[in-house]
């Protein structure tokens, strides 16, 4: 069984970029866009535990921004359990990580997250 604990730095300036065009869109309440970055964010960190975890709390901040019972509703487990599997390795690939989704459902990944994921394969 392998563990995962730290992001290879190869990943961190794409992981860092998502959340920040999230941030910035969430300033300009593009809310829809932002949501995107997001779930591109949670794509490239799911496989480490902090960044993973860091996403869903991201997640569940949005859910309370746009006062989405289902998606707090959606994010506490998420939160509490994402990151230990990803410890683990056992998650759920491409998966976009929002209560939209089943949280064990396997997702194709998109073409430009597959060749940033191979920098570290």
């Amino acid at each position: 069984m392998k563990f995962n604990t730290i992001m290879p730095k190869e990943l961190v300036s794409f992981y860092q970029n998502e959340l920040q065009l999230a941030a910035e869109n969430l300033k300009l309440n593009d809310l829809q866009i932002a949501w995107h970055h997001l779930e591109r964010a949670h794509i490239i960190g799911q496989k480490y535990p902090y960044e993973h975890s860091f996403v869903h709390w991201k997640m569940l901040q949005f859910g309370i921004k746009i006062k989405s019972s289902k998606e707090i509703i959606g994010q506490i487990p998420r939160l509490l359990v994402g990151g230990v599997k990803s410890f683990v390795g056992h998650i759920p690939v491409g998966n976009t990580g929002g209560a939209n989704v089943p949280p064990l459902k396997t997702m194709e990944i998109p073409e430009d997250i597959q060749e940033i994921l191979k920098l570290n394969a």
